[in-house]
């Protein structure tokens, strides 16, 4: 099942992805949001978290440090600059 899930998004991401702008409003990406979703919480939770980002991606919507729920990155913030410090 997760192959079914992850096929998409990595066609996505190496085939049409490189022939848009830039217009990602989260950190991390999408897609790479989508990817970790499903390898860390299976393909139906994965999805579910999948979607409720995507709702999240129009112009009024949220924008910033978005990491997926119980990954090591959700608990480690990422500084704006790192190298002014």
């Amino acid at each position: 099942m997760r192959s079914l899930l992850v096929i998409p998004i990595q066609v996505y991401r190496y085939a049409i992805s490189p022939m848009m702008a830039s217009h990602c409003r989260h950190i991390p990406s999408c897609s790479t949001y989508a990817l970790e979703a499903i390898e860390t919480h299976g393909s139906w939770k994965g999805a579910l978290l999948t979607a409720r980002r995507l709702s999240h991606c129009h112009p009024w919507g949220t924008h910033g440090y978005d990491p997926v729920p119980g990954t090591d990155r959700s608990t480690t913030p990422i500084k704006a600059n790192p190298t002014a410090d």
